[in-house]
């Protein structure tokens, strides 16, 4: 790799580190490619991505940067992965080490916030954009419902009670 490429390189992990909502480094020492393949797919899945390089090209990105403290995690043989979603990274990760022994999270980072391991572990245990999303379009469509209920029930009521009425009359 030539001096270009390393600066590309550099340039390219410095945008990874300012733009995404999480990063976690991890080891990955010993994982087959077929595993690193199915890492790869998962995040993929949910909008993330999977990112090895050299930890001294990844140290140089991180300088100015503001979660520049995550440097101390990138020795061995580390991967990086991230997501937009604030949780997503974290999320996959933390399901992808439940199934491999071999892929040890060793922290991260969520915007300008060091992460350590269990700092991971939290963040994977928050609900997705999607989900936050969902719950939020529920509360928002919860008291359109009540109100047409609210408004229906009068009706309903008073239909009852003709029909009681009816019912006496006739018998």
């Amino acid at each position: 790799m030539d001096r270009a490429q390393k600066e590309k390189l550099v340039e390219e992990l410095g945008q990874i580190f300012e733009s995404s909502g999480v990063v976690v480094v991890s080891h990955y020492e010993g994982l087959t490619v077929a595993e690193m393949q199915d890492l790869r797919a998962r995040m993929r899945d949910v909008g993330g991505s999977v990112r090895v390089a050299k930890n001294k090209l990844a140290k140089i990105a991180l300088e100015g940067q503001p979660c520049a403290s995550i440097a101390s995690y990138l020795s061995g043989m580390t991967v990086l992965t991230f997501s937009e979603d604030p949780v997503a990274a974290a999320k996959v990760s933390e399901e992808f080490a439940k199934d491999n022994k071999k892929f040890e999270i060793l922290g991260g980072a969520m915007g300008e916030n060091a992460l350590d391991r269990a700092g991971v572990t939290a963040v994977s245990k928050m609900p997705s954009r999607e989900e936050l999303i969902a719950s939020i379009v529920g509360c928002i469509g919860a008291p359109a419902s009540n109100i047409a209920g609210a408004i229906g029930a009068p009706a309903s009521n008073i239909a009852g009670i003709l029909s009681t009425l009816e019912e006496r009359e006739a018998a």
